[in-house]
């Protein structure tokens, strides 16, 4: 169902942000982020002069290397637009994500490393959500049908990772039958 009708309202901020997930010939993903923020109106600035209506005030993009298992192989951070010159001076410390893994604890790890002074509080937020949402779209599922087709009889890394995915619901009981724990239904 859509939203309701909303009341009279000028437009003022947009923020884009836009992930996406690749799969490279050597083997490992590039899992890229970028956001960018703009006004509707033009405004004074200090380090950029005028910043124009539709103009960014922030442009920036993440890519991080992961393999199979979600471990940073790689990272590379860019700032294009900020509203201060010394910005895109943090990006560099974004090479710290290599070894981390996007597992239970990536956000800890993330926030430790980059929290406050020590990192960009935009590229820190992409990395947190969907960034790292990303990544599990992208490399979950082709390393859940490579498995499939080597081993067989290992669950799929989804089961119970969310409501969906819960081992006595239909999607687990149609996808993976041989481990769906639910009450058959009574026919």
């Amino acid at each position: 169902m859509p939203l309701s009708k909303p009341a009279q309202r000028k437009h003022i901020h947009s923020r884009d942000v836009l992930c996406r997930g690749f799969e490279r010939e050597d083997g490992f993903w590039d899992i890229e982020a970028s956001l960018v923020d703009s006004k509707t109106y033009s405004f004074k600035n200090a380090d950029r002069g005028t910043v124009n209506s539709g103009e960014p005030v922030h442009a920036m993009t993440i890519r991080l290397t992961v393999d199979d298992a979600l471990v940073v192989l790689a990272a590379e951070a860019a700032i294009d637009a900020s509203p201060f010159d010394l910005c895109a001076d943090i990006a560099p410390r974004f090479r710290a994500l290599k070894g981390l893994c996007i597992a239970p604890g990536w956000k800890k790890a993330v926030r430790k490393h980059f929290a406050g002074i020590k990192g960009c509080t935009h590229l820190t937020e992409m990395l947190l959500g969907p960034l790292a949402t990303t990544a599990f779209q992208t490399v979950v599922p082709l390393r859940e049908k490579k498995l499939a087709a080597k081993a067989g009889g290992e669950p799929p890394a989804l089961l119970n990772s969310c409501h969906a995915f819960a081992d006595t619901g239909p999607v687990i009981k149609r996808q993976w039958p041989e481990f769906f724990k639910g009450k058959p239904k009574k026919g």
